[in-house]
């Protein structure tokens, strides 16, 4: 096996190679304000993901595709309505998007730009990512682990179904945030 990690400006980053997402060792979540006080939290099942680590971190490309359909608040009446026309349209949107387009350091962190595609709309959304390191698994594999996060306007990607209420505010809130577990395992 090969070392996993290495110093590169005093950055931790992943040794260079491709990696597939391990969707059963990941989660892809999403908070929202609910009643303007509360949070609901939902997760998406359906993930898959390739990770091409290039040999100066900065040439590194990320590719997702998240199966709408598998959204999972917890709540089944919550995930029709998602699904519904009124958000997802999944009969017509079936999958989210997340492509990168730069890979960048900031402080002791990095940022991946990519262009995130919902509901048939494409907008540049930077991640905010740590990498938690690499081991070697006891199958013989190599693995990676991040931790990412965003936040985006979910109004700029046509999902605008809301309902007012009475003493003031929304039902839903337009900012999203995003919150990411990642693991990745290294293909031959």
């Amino acid at each position: 096996m090969t070392v996993l990690t290495r110093s590169v400006a005093e950055r931790l980053v992943p040794e260079t190679g491709t990696y597939a997402l391990d969707a059963s060792h990941s989660t892809v979540d999403f908070v929202a304000r609910h009643l303007v006080v509360a949070k609901v939290r939902g997760t998406f099942t359906g993930v898959a993901g390739t990770l091409t680590v290039g040999a100066e971190p900065e040439d590194s490309n990320l590719q997702v595709t998240i199966d709408m359909s598998s959204v999972n608040t917890r709540e089944e009446g919550r995930d029709t309505h998602l699904r519904s026309a009124d958000f997802f349209d999944v009969a017509n949107y079936p999958e989210m998007h997340y492509v990168s387009t730069s890979v960048r350091p900031v402080g002791d962190q990095w940022v991946i730009d990519g262009e995130l595609t919902v509901h048939g709309v494409s907008k540049l959304v930077p991640l905010k990512v740590e990498f938690l390191g690499g081991v070697a698994d006891p199958w013989g594999g190599e693995r990676i682990a991040f931790s990412a996060n965003a936040e985006i306007d979910r109004e700029d990607f046509g999902l605008t179904w809301n309902a007012a209420l009475e003493a003031g505010g929304v039902v839903v809130s337009r900012n999203i945030k995003i919150e990411i577990e990642a693991e990745f395992v290294r293909q031959p």
